[in-house]
């Protein structure tokens, strides 16, 4: 109800003989006014025929009426509710046949995506999932290559402690736009590269799945992702060749050493510091063997550890365990 419906309302009650002219005096609103105010007031059931005279009608009082407002207002609401829960949980069965509509799978580990959009989606989709590593490279000119800031899903990673490696094209540094964009990852802690060429654009995402194009030709065409192991190990294999031969862009000593650790690394440091073997940590976190290693290695070469002992002081020092 607003400030003149209820204006309306409480001259009624005080003044239940009066005329809609008398009425329309009382709260300085013209008579045509006033009568759409009764209107709205006999919707609301405030206003309602008096049952001596049926000609004649009475302002309901209020705590009858608002309390029949209240409860009438409450019914709508929870009906609205009703169906919001009804809408969200149609929404979620409309994402899921979208997603089995713009995804066709030839096996359990492998999807195929036709369409920029659609493989740039589910892109988004893997790299939110990331846990520990996002291994890239990407032979796009600069102006493709770099997202805007503002919208770069790659601080997204690295703000969570994600270890990020990526290989651009040498001729990304003829924009300076891309150089200071590359600078800013380095600074986060990720690790940037450069070499004259690149065969394809291809991602790793916690060295268990590759995304590859449909056709390298041809960016518009989609992606196929593979979790098949010999498919990522070639994957894998064929991004460190080209990471061992590409250029280190900027001095490790300008990265942030505040970077944060993964989950991951944390509790793996903190098993290491309490004395467990690889495969106790495998164990005990639920992951792989390959992982656990895969993991302890990463946190040796970021702390320049040599040995177990000179990881657990350098990880000591920093407050990590």
């Amino acid at each position: 109800m607003d400030e003149a419906t209820f204006a309306v309302y409480h001259a009624l009650l005080s003044h239940p003989d009066s005329t809609p002219e008398q009425i329309a005096a009382l709260v300085d609103r013209s008579t045509a006014e006033v009568q759409e105010l009764m209107d709205q007031l006999r919707r609301l059931e405030l206003l309602v025929p008096t049952w001596t005279n049926p000609e004649g009608e009475h302002a309901v009082h209020p705590r009858v009426g608002l309390t029949g407002l209240a409860e009438r207002r409450r019914t709508e609401l929870n009906k609205a509710l009703g169906e919001l829960k009804e809408a969200e949980a149609s929404a979620e069965v409309i994402a899921e046949q979208y997603n089995e509509l713009l995804t066709s799978r030839s096996s359990g580990d492998v999807e195929v995506l036709k369409g920029r959009a659609n493989a740039s989606r589910r892109i988004e989709e893997l790299a939110l999932k990331t846990k520990d590593t996002s291994w890239g490279l990407v032979p796009a000119h600069f102006d493709d290559a770099v997202p805007r800031a503002e919208r770069s899903p790659d601080f997204e990673l690295l703000g969570r402690g994600i270890k990020m490696r990526t290989v651009y094209l040498q001729s990304m540094t003829a924009s300076k736009l891309a150089v200071e964009y590359a600078e800013t990852i380095h600074r986060l802690g990720g690790e940037v590269r450069a070499t004259p060429t690149l065969p394809m654009r291809l991602l790793i995402f916690d060295q268990e799945i590759a995304v590859m194009p449909m056709d390298p030709e041809s960016p518009t065409a989609g992606a196929v992702i593979h979790r098949t192991p010999a498919v990522v190990s070639v994957a894998l294999a064929l991004f460190d060749a080209y990471w061992s031969r590409a250029t280190e862009m900027f001095d490790a000593d300008d990265r942030d050493d505040e970077t944060p650790l993964t989950p991951h690394e944390a509790e793996v440091l903190r098993l290491l510091a309490g004395g467990a073997k690889d495969e106790q940590v495998a164990r005990l976190l639920g992951i792989s063997l390959r992982t656990a290693r895969r993991i302890t290695a990463n946190l040796s070469e970021r702390l320049d550890a040599a040995s177990r002992f000179e990881l657990g002081v350098a990880a000591a020092k920093r407050g990590w365990v």
